[in-house]
């Protein structure tokens, strides 16, 4: 379709990116205090309608399963669900943690999906509920007309931009698409752990799908993921819907106007053909990537975010740095990594450009990095004490070019994804990870010499070895 001229495709995206960037005087200039008796439900559910139950401590994702019923509780308990959970000690509060991990373990987005063959369970329209490990059956009948997929398994991520909001203000955007693209590679790499292929499909009507789901107005589709698993003998019966009244889920929804125009620019679908990304080469040629033999399964339900990591001289090895980067290589198209190099034997400190074609490091700066790390993470220590922190530059003005004000979404999906990849790998070597959504935008760009045609920040990251956590119980 014909999309904007290409500066109004800009237009939007960047006044709030603008907008929402972090700086001393920003952060001076509107100090904000929550409002813990206004905290959101960090659960939807839906009242008045069926709950199917999903099989209990579902095997590993590597070893099959036959009816659908397992075969759906295997997927999500793998992607979806709770995984451990922690505890204040100074009031006894408990909190769920998941196994796709959230900015501030506020978790905006909703796993819907869409079923067409599968055995032993009804073709419709569901909301995983995972609180209690069910799927809340919002409807019967079929729903491949509302996701133009005959695949068997068809999930529409959501986000409930309130959630972030209220901890985040107007930069909870940003927040809602990482995690969208941390759960996006959650639920493909546990489909691939079970032998499915899955798609993600980001040009859909958003309004048009909204509809169909009936979803409440304070949640928005962002992207479609389709799970190409083994299909039986479709269930033919005419639509039935069961109802049922979203939760409520604060006393009160404070709006931000800001984040519902960025948010409604995007929903226009402009496809122009992607110009390539830039190429170079480095010095230095990573070795071959360290290997783990934990499975899928187990990594993927003990990953944690660190609370800290420990410094001093505790260091992980050159191949540890590749078996953190070759996964991450497959996904990158709009998002540049850089490295703060603080403790990697057989390489010296300092900031690195990783060049995906080659699998090559260029060095950038040379030094000790610890304090700059820390420093343009708003002063995170865990940053400087990690072994290696990263920034995600990301090509916003070449996805603008290509998808108007919707590449916004884009390039933050991939950034989550591949800090989804960057955990997982951690927690395959014995390491931890720490996403971090919260860095000083412009001193980031001046101090990696990054210029706004060449990539601005949309992520921060830090890998290394964790301090315990007292809160945290399995």
């Amino acid at each position: 379709m014909n999309g904007p001229s290409k500066s109004l495709a800009n237009s939007a995206w960047r006044e709030y990116h603008e907008f929402t960037k972090h700086s001393v005087a920003s952060l001076r200039r509107a100090p904000h205090v929550l409002d813990w008796a206004n905290m959101p439900d960090p659960f939807r559910h839906y009242e008045g309608v069926p709950v199917l139950d999903l099989p209990a401590d579902p095997p590993p994702p590597e070893s099959p399963v036959g009816n659908g019923p397992a075969l759906l509780s295997q997927l999500l308990f793998y992607s979806a669900a709770i995984s451990a959970s922690k505890v204040v000690p100074s009031t006894g509060f408990r909190y769920a943690l998941r196994v796709n991990p959230s900015s501030g373990n506020l978790h905006p987005t909703e796993f819907h999906f869409v079923t067409h063959g599968l055995r032993d369970w009804p073709d419709g329209l569901y909301h995983y509920r995972p609180s209690s490990h069910m799927a809340e059956q919002r409807a019967t009948g079929d729903f491949r007309g509302v996701t133009g997929s005959d695949t068997p398994i068809v999930f529409i991520l959501t986000s409930i931009a309130w959630r972030e909001a209220w901890k985040y203000r107007n930069r909870a955007y940003r927040y809602c698409l990482l995690d969208i693209g941390h759960a996006w590679q959650a639920l493909a790499l546990a489909a691939e752990a079970m032998g499915f292929d899955s798609k993600a499909i980001v040009d859909f009507p958003d309004d048009e799908i909204a509809k169909a789901m009936r979803l409440n107005r304070d949640e928005w589709p962002m992207l479609i993921v389709e799970i190409r698993s083994a299909a039986c003998k479709a269930d033919t019966r005419e639509t039935v819907w069961y109802g049922g009244a979203a939760n409520q889920l604060s006393n009160e929804i404070v709006p931000y106007p800001r984040i519902e125009a960025i948010h409604a620019a995007t929903k226009l679908i402009v496809n122009s053909p992607v110009e390539p990304a830039s190429t170079g080469s480095g010095e230095i040629k990573p070795p071959p990537p360290a290997q783990s033999m934990r499975s899928f399964g187990e990594i993927a339900r003990t990953r944690r975010s660190a609370l800290d990591f420990i410094g001093g001289t505790l260091s992980i090895s050159l191949p540890q740095l590749s078996a953190l980067l070759t996964p991450a290589k497959p996904l990158l198209s709009f998002v540049q990594l850089y490295l703060y190099v603080h403790r990697v034997g057989g390489l010296e400190s300092g900031v690195y450009r990783f060049w995906p074609e080659r699998a090559e490091l260029e060095r950038i700066k040379s030094g000790d990095q610890r304090v700059a790390a820390a420093g343009l993470s708003l002063g995170q220590d865990l940053a400087g004490n990690a072994c290696v922190a990263f920034s995600m530059i990301g090509d916003l003005d070449r996805a603008a070019r290509a998808h108007g004000d919707r590449g916004y979404r884009y390039v933050h999906f991939e950034a989550g994804a591949v800090g989804h990849r960057l955990y997982l790998a951690a927690e395959a070597l014995g390491l931890r990870a720490t996403g971090i959504g919260a860095f000083y935008d412009e001193e980031v760009h001046r101090y990696l010499h990054v210029s706004p045609e060449q990539g601005q920040v949309v992520y921060h990251f830090a890998m290394g070895y964790p301090v315990p956590d007292p809160r945290l119980q399995a």
